[in-house]
């Protein structure tokens, strides 16, 4: 394309965000003069040493941790497998969560949830799925696709119940409760205290910070396994050379986003609800997925009857709106999306769908625009297909 996202009105942040100019600042000085290697004994390399782990003190503050249950890792996939690969018992997720962690759980003796048409799960229901060979549930903090936010607190009263059961009962196999909080963060609370999980992992690349740097947080009662083995970093448990400049953009990005988080998701929610209103206005036929109270600020998932969606897709970019139909990574498969099958979201409108994510790059005049470009490319379509 060889256009930057300054010449679009940029309505996909759910797949991507642009890296912040205070974190690029910050990661400068790592990516020139102080490139040494952090494990050097020279005094060079002890002083980006203590750079890295001032980042990791960062991040693990940004969240209500402690820096020593922070692993660094190369994104929120690697995070995932992490966490998952270090249970070998029966887990239980919901049915609507991503590909990474589909992938990763059904390595297992799975338990797939099912939710109801807004997406969110129900705690009781996740209860049920409870084996006594059950170690790992994980439910995301926030559905990727439609927003929906989960009831985390309350399954991790779940998980605190079943945990005290066994241990009254006798029972050894312990129990824990993970969630990839990776599409919330920067929009809703995602300190660990008050979310109530034992595992946590982010992505960096969803709060304006650099691609390939993620984190898994841990309490220290769990024990996580060695996944990349070799020099030994990060407790050993993924081995190899830091990547200072990425902890430390990282840690820049997250603390802002967790700084104007309540701030910025006001604003969002306000242009979201604007967007959403001009589009249900103009065909009332169309469909919002998502809840409505629970639901991420920045998320509009609105499906449009009979419509091809990547038609939509071609004819926005051509007048400049760049949007997206759902998961980047399913969307590049070219496979139907899990999420709104699960959701009960019939074909006819699931490939209607567009999924509108705002952020830092909204604004109250390019989201009134993009209104009514998407409600001109729509409107169009719906004739070309009467003709």
């Amino acid at each position: 394309m060889g256009a930057g996202a300054s010449e679009f009105i940029y309505l996909d942040h759910a797949a991507a965000t642009p890296l912040d100019k205070q974190v690029r600042a910050a990661m400068e000085p790592y990516e020139s003069r102080l490139f040494f290697n952090p494990s050097s004994p020279y005094m060079p390399g002890v002083q980006v040493r203590r750079s890295f782990e001032a980042a990791r003190a960062d991040l693990a503050h940004a969240i209500g941790a402690k820096p020593d249950e922070v692993v660094i890792t190369a994104g929120a996939t690697e995070s995932i497998n992490l966490a998952f690969d270090s249970f070998e018992g029966h887990v239980v997720i919901p049915e609507v969560e991503h590909a990474s962690v589909l992938a990763s759980a059904t390595r297992h003796d799975c338990t797939q949830v099912a939710v109801g048409h807004h997406g969110r799960v129900d705690p009781a229901d996740i209860a049920r799925a409870i084996r006594p060979d059950t170690e790992l549930v994980s439910v995301g903090l926030a559905n990727n696709e439609i927003g929906t936010v989960q009831p985390l607190r309350a399954i991790a009263q779940v998980v605190s119940e079943e945990r005290q059961r066994r241990l009254q009962a006798g029972e050894t196999t312990p129990i824990w409760l993970h969630t990839d909080a990776s599409q919330g963060a920067g929009q809703v609370n995602t300190d660990v205290a008050t979310l109530g999980v034992d595992l946590m992992t982010l992505n960096s690349a969803k709060v304006y910070g650099p691609k390939q740097v993620g984190l898994l947080w841990a309490a220290r009662t769990v024990r996580l396994r060695p996944q990349v083995v070799g020099g030994g970093q990060e407790r050993g448990l993924r081995s190899g050379t830091e990547n200072v400049s990425g902890a430390v953009g990282f840690a820049c990005a997250l603390s802002m986003a967790v700084t104007h988080r309540k701030a910025e998701a006001v604003r969002l929610s306000a242009l979201r609800d604007t967007l959403q209103s001009a589009l249900t206005e103009a065909f009332p036929q169309a469909v919002v997925s998502g809840h409505r109270k629970h639901r991420l600020p920045g998320f509009l998932h609105i499906s449009f009857p009979g419509l091809d969606a990547e038609r939509v897709v071609f004819l926005l970019e051509d007048v400049g709106v760049l949007v997206g139909t759902g998961a980047a990574c399913a969307a590049n498969k070219e496979t139907g999306s899990h999420v709104l099958a699960a959701i009960g979201l019939p074909p006819d409108l699931a490939n209607g769908s567009l999924r509108l994510t705002l952020g830092r790059l909204s604004t109250a005049d390019n989201t009134a625009r993009a209104a009514q470009l998407i409600i001109e490319a729509v409107r169009s379509e719906y004739e070309r297909m009467a003709r």
